[in-house]
């Protein structure tokens, strides 16, 4: 009998060991994020997935502590945790945005309820949907432009032709008044001067439309990025004066030369750079990082390897960006310049696309604003993007 005890014994506690590792193993190679507390608001599981989506750092005390400690930067996942024993009607299939990241988090609430049917705690399950977010976008931007493009050559005709004009006759004007000193012949210059200025500024809006319409065929060669970053540095101060601006650039080591359009780039990151010392008014820092992303998988959660990539971040300590305007400053025509076309970081995007990378900006008012651009080290699909 004791014999038989012991071998039940013992057979129970393999069990538990075996379910334990199973369950251990099970959480960890869920393709989605899985995150658990208990009931007093303790973190009771997190997988690997779960921190990556979120964008946090593992740490080897998490689990026991008050999830609102692990979760302090994610206020937005702490908020649906807490409404979790409030009300019966939990999120199944919602979304989220971190702005801390700016991820799009798809994810669905449930309630653990132990043997007497009492609620022992909460879990999370959630994806990161931001590329599935942008490709929905991208569909999106592509059938407006299809639509932009249709307009392009009517606007090209109708429009930067006959401001060409208004130009040239307003400066010929300008000239037969050039020479007289009467106070009447002053006003006439000035407006003159109005005139010209504005169809210079109409002209412009009607270029870079045209520049966000036209199609992009990528010219791909082998490029030092860091040669490439600071040609960009050079190139925006040519736009925007730096006054006393430090630039603190950084390129790790093990970056290699990449394959890109580095015309196109170029552009791209002057085109950031000088919205940083638009914004910082000719003083403060602008840091630009460069550095290699290793081990990624797939961002839905799989296990499949990306090509390599790099990251470079374009850092101001400007006034910073509201929330609300952060959301919209890649659409079309959004501006906050008084003089803006609201087009200048919608080409950086469509430029980043073309790249088949990805960018995103992380901003607080009062505490500068960040672009993230992350780019393959070799291109991964053909080079020529419509729109």
């Amino acid at each position: 009998m004791a014999r038989s005890q012991a071998i039940k014994l013992t057979n129970s506690v393999r069990s538990r060991r075996v379910d334990d590792r199973f369950y251990r193993h099970l959480v960890s190679n869920l393709r989605t994020g899985v995150l658990a507390i208990t009931r007093d608001g303790l973190l009771a599981v997190m997988n690997d997935i779960a921190y990556r989506s979120l964008g946090l750092a593992a740490g080897p005390d998490d689990l026991g502590r008050p999830f609102t400690e692990v979760l302090v930067d994610c206020p937005e996942v702490i908020g649906v945790l807490e409404a979790a024993f409030d009300s019966d009607d939990l999120p199944n299939r919602a979304e989220m945005r971190l702005r801390r990241t700016g991820k799009a988090i798809g994810y669905s609430l449930s309630r653990i309820y132990d043997d007497e049917g009492e609620a022992a705690g909460a879990t999370l399950f959630f994806k990161d949907l931001t590329q599935v977010e942008q490709l929905e976008e991208r569909e999106r931007l592509r059938d407006r432009l299809a639509t932009l493009g249709e307009m392009a050559a009517a606007i090209a005709h109708e429009v930067k032709n006959p401001l060409a004009s208004i130009e040239v006759m307003a400066g010929v004007l300008r000239r037969q008044f050039r020479d007289r000193d009467d106070a009447g012949s002053t006003d006439v210059r000035e407006q003159l001067d109005d005139i010209i200025k504005e169809a210079k500024m109409a002209n412009a809006i009607v270029v870079e439309v045209l520049e966000y319409v036209r199609p992009i065929q990528l010219q791909p060669e082998r490029t030092s990025l860091l040669d490439l970053l600071s040609e960009s540095v050079t190139m925006a101060e040519g736009k925007i004066p730096r006054g006393t601006i430090v630039m603190d650039m950084s390129v790790d080591p093990d970056v290699p030369e990449m394959t890109l359009d580095a015309h196109q780039l170029r552009q791209m990151f002057a085109n950031l750079i000088a919205n940083a010392f638009e914004a910082m008014g000719g003083t403060g820092c602008v840091r630009v990082r460069a550095r290699m992303l290793m081990g990624e998988v797939e961002p839905l959660g799989g296990t499949r390897s990306l090509p390599s990539r790099v990251r470079v971040e374009v850092h101001d300590d400007g006034p910073g960006i509201s929330a609300d305007d952060l959301e919209r400053i890649f659409s079309p025509f959004f501006t906050t310049k008084p003089q803006g076309t609201g087009l200048g970081l919608a080409i950086v995007r469509k430029v980043v696309d073309a790249h088949d990378g990805t960018i995103h900006a992380t901003s607080a008012i009062g505490h500068g604003t960040t672009f993230t651009v992350t780019l393959p080290v070799a291109p991964v699909r053909l080079p020529l993007i419509l729109g």
